[in-house]
């Protein structure tokens, strides 16, 4: 019983410190940056679950909600680029690519927030993920330094949807650990302003 109350104790943090910042795509709040995490691709497009991340983002951009949307995920050999895959989706959308800075070593949550921070210098964002993901953004972001709220993107319950949900109970003590030690993200590299200039265009 003692084994079972450790194990949860991290997911229930997770819950704890985020479950208030969550909303859906109709009431999130306006934030100059919206931050979509890789969710794989399938034949060098974005999986479903990434494309309906992404439809979210082009919708909140549409709607004002965000000005500049920053797509953070696996680049790390030359035939898997998640980042070009998702500019290239949202441009299809609509969304102008001066209005899209990519992060190519978004290699998991934790780094991806912390470059965000750190890398990018983004203070204020909307987080947009699916909902068995968002509060562990949003946990791992707020340790990293980010003010954010969480968009919920809307899933029916698959089995992609059940494997996510059993796959972030043990994520969560990584998140926690991270959240904690705060360690440099696996690429850290110099500053960039892709971020600055495309609000400021």
């Amino acid at each position: 019983m003692l084994g079972c109350v450790l194990a949860l104790l991290p997911a229930t943090w997770m819950h704890a410190t985020a479950s208030e910042r969550v909303r859906v795509v109709a009431d999130a709040p306006a934030a100059p940056v919206g931050i979509v995490f890789g969710a794989g691709l399938r034949e060098g497009r974005p999986s479903p679950y990434l494309a309906h991340r992404l439809d979210a983002a082009a919708e909140l951009y549409r709607a004002g909600r965000i000005r500049v949307v920053l797509v953070t995920g696996d680049n790390s050999t030359t035939d898997y680029d998640e980042p070009d895959a998702m500019r290239g989706y949202l441009t299809a959308r609509g969304v102008p690519g001066g209005r899209i800075v990519s992060d190519y070593a978004g290699f998991d949550t934790w780094d991806s927030c912390a470059r965000a921070k750190r890398i990018f210098g983004v203070d204020r964002a909307l987080l947009i993920s699916q909902g068995f993901h968002i509060r562990r953004a949003l946990a791992l972001c707020e340790a990293a330094g980010l003010d954010a709220y969480g968009v919920s993107v809307t899933e029916r319950r698959d089995v992609t949807w059940w494997y996510g949900g059993v796959r972030e109970l043990a994520a969560a003590g990584k998140a926690a650990l991270d959240a904690t030690v705060r360690p440099d993200p696996h690429f850290l590299g110099p500053q960039e302003r892709g971020v600055t200039q495309a609000l400021g265009s």
